[in-house]
This record gives C-alpha cells, structure tokens and sequence, in this order.
C-alpha cells in the first residue's frame, strides 16, 4: 500500500546552515508516526515544507501519491507548536473564520463547531474573546480548528504543551479516535511517555539527518544490551549467574531477603542458557524479565552517537 505522505530526499538550507539534509521518509495510512529530534534537528522546517508554508531546494514530496500543491492544503490540519489564534477575535468566530479557510461552508463550520465544543466542554466559550482564555483553553480551541475540516494528514507539534494531566488525556484520546476513523497522524514531541504511548512508528532526526526509523518495537529491540533483572531469595545462586555474564554492581538485597539484580549476558551467552540456567534456582527464583530500554533512553544513545 503507497503511503499517505512520502517524502522524498529533501534537503532545505537556511542560508549557509543545512536544516534538512537528503531526507527521506514514509507515513503510512491509519498510524500514529513520531517525528523526533533534540531542539535544532530539522522537525519544525520539516512540518513547515510538508504544510507548504516554506518550500525545500531540493527533493519530492507526495501526498496520496500525487505530488504536492497548493488545493492539498484542505486535506492536511496542522496544529504548530506556536499558537496562532487572534487575541481579540471571539471564539466562535474565529472557529468560524479559520473552518472556511480550510474549505468549509459556515453553515457545516458552525454544525460541526457545535459538535465538538460540547464534546470538549467549551460550549460556554463562544463568545468570549480568545485572550480571556488560559492557555490550556485557547489549546482546545486550536485543536479544534486543525481536526474540523477532517483531513486525511493530521500533524501536530507538542499538542500536549499548556495541558494538565486531564486535558492531556483528553486530547490523547480524541487523537487516537481520529485515528481510529481513519486519520493518520504526524506527532512531533519531545515527551517520550506520549511516545511511547501512542505512536507505531517513529523517525528521530538529528542535526537535519534521519539517524533511527522504524516501528518502535523493532527500534527498541535493536537497542536491546542484553541486560536482564532476576529477583533471587538466596545469594548462593549468584556464582552460576557470573559464568554467563556480569552482575550489575548495584545488586541489592531487599527487606525480605529477596535479592534483585542485574545481568549483562556475554556476547557468548545466549537466552537460553541464562533461561536453563535460572529453571535450577526454582522455588528460590522470583521474577526475571529482560530489560528494555525505554524510548527515552533509545532517544539519548541514539543522539549521543550520532554526535
């Protein structure tokens, strides 16, 4: 199946600095797709050509197949990461406004508008003029606005910036039934809980460069180090431990004798042995789990070494 959006070798310079440097990458229908990076790596002149708002010196990008243009703008919401509402505009009318720019009827805008400030418990706010709203509030309206027109591309740059953990919730709901209704979604963050979350796929740039693209399992696992946590109720098991690997110096005894450690397996050890061997330490064995690392952690090595 083609992709929703397929970019192309992109490259885009900001004079003498390279933002983007031959980037390719592929968003594919109905996923929730991470775009990662640390501050300057290229995400935020990335949104900007897909939504057109700057054009790159060089590459492709297509969206449904079809080379990109201007009429596909009504088929992408774009939620920036700088709020773009107009202060002393009310609410609905704003709502109003910005749902026609994208195409729709003001009667459809204001149906629809309808629908979704009760759904997200503003029906109140028509008429309040946008700075009278906490930024959180202003938030939802923006929200809004993107997601109204239902486009097919949906992109969103730190949606979750401003929220408390309530209204973070909440907008991590609605997102995914969009999704479940047949939206894809870009989602640049820098929260990797939200990451790990809610996203299927991820690209982490750095420095203008795709350095990890993948499922996020099938990244996680390549950032496997072979590093397993076993709780033991004896000591005396730990001299077969150290013939497969080394024990993590913060080994540790608990208040009821259970020692939990760390194991790094030897590159010539495999699973297997450490599962064969830990099937002898029964009933003194009481947990044992293989240590992932977590997208934060994948985020930092994979960084770390790209500089």
């Amino acid at each position: 199946m083609n992709p929703v959006l397929s970019i192309q070798n992109i490259t885009k310079y900001h004079g003498a600095y390279k933002a983007l440097d031959d980037v390719s990458l592929d968003v594919h229908a109905g996923n929730i797709h991470g775009l990662l990076g640390p501050n300057g790596a290229g995400k935020t002149t990335m949104l900007r050509i897909i939504n057109q708002i700057m054009e790159p010196d060089s590459g492709t990008i297509l969206l449904n197949g079809e080379i990109l243009r201007p009429e596909h703008i009504a088929n992408v919401g774009y939620m920036p990461e700088e709020r773009g509402l107009y202060k002393s505009m009310k609410v609905g009318e704003q709502a109003i406004y910005l749902a026609r720019l994208k195409g729709m009827t003001r009667h459809d805008a204001r149906t629809q508008l309808q629908v979704w400030f009760d759904r997200m418990g503003i029906a109140d706010w028509w008429n309040k003029k946008i700075q009278e709203l906490s930024k959180g509030m202003a938030q939802k309206v923006q929200f809004i606005v993107t997601v109204l027109h239902k486009p097919d591309l949906l992109i969103f740059d730190e949606p979750f910036s401003g929220f408390d953990p309530v209204n973070a919730e909440l907008i991590k709901n609605e997102i995914q039934q969009l999704v479940s209704e047949g939206a894809t979604v870009i989602f640049s963050t820098h929260r990797m809980e939200s990451v790990e979350a809610m996203c299927d796929h991820v690209t982490l740039l750095n420095k203008g460069n795709v350095v990890l693209d993948g499922t996020l399992d099938t990244i996680r696992a390549q950032h496997r180090s072979n590093q397993y946590e076993i709780g033991l109720a004896r000591e005396l098991q730990l001299d077969a431990l150290a013939m497969l690997g080394t024990v993590a110096p913060h080994a540790s005894f608990t208040p009821d004798d259970v020692q939990s450690i760390v194991l790094q397996l030897s590159a010539d050890r495999t699973p297997a042995q450490l599962r064969s061997t830990l099937a002898g330490a029964t009933p003194d064995l009481t947990h044992f789990k293989e240590l992932i690392p977590s997208m934060n952690e994948v985020f930092i090595q994979a960084v770390s070494s790209h500089e």
